[in-house]
């Protein structure tokens, strides 16, 4: 019998992506000098992201579980453990609308993107428009 290719959607891919979009909202959020509506929505876009990312990792994880690889399930959990962390932070903190203390978030950010190269913005505004009041539903229902 042959080997079974998955050439379709994969943890990889889905990461792959979120990762991208971090990193080109990180970039454009550097760009602008105010919190407007567009950069609320990109910041909540990134929240978003960011639980993408580490939701995906432990998706990874658990299969690594139970094969019965837990060191190495550990081991990808802990090496992504920035990205929940950020998420919980970076969302707590657009949700008091506390905007002056995003950008030091969004530094502390941008090492963990540094081996994605963006030379050309492929997300564009359709992409975040109305994750700042989804984000704002979303926390207002898990209360």
């Amino acid at each position: 019998m042959g080997r079974v290719i998955h050439a379709g959607d994969t943890p990889a891919k889905r990461r792959h992506a979120a990762t991208r979009s971090c990193a080109e909202v990180l970039r454009l959020l550097a760009q602008r000098s105010t919190f407007d509506t567009e950069a609320r929505d990109m910041a909540a876009f990134l929240v978003f992201n960011l639980e993408k990312i580490y939701s995906i990792i432990d998706e990874s994880a658990h299969t690594w579980d139970e094969r019965g690889y837990w060191k190495k399930a550990e081991k990808l959990r802990e090496r992504y453990r920035w990205a929940k962390v950020s998420a919980r932070k970076l969302k707590k903190t657009i949700l008091k609308n506390q905007w002056e203390d995003v950008p030091p978030q969004l530094i502390a950010l941008v090492p963990h993107f540094n081996d994605v190269t963006v030379s050309t913005i492929t997300r564009d505004s359709d992409w975040w428009a109305g994750a700042y009041r989804a984000l704002k539903h979303k926390s207002e229902k898990a209360k």
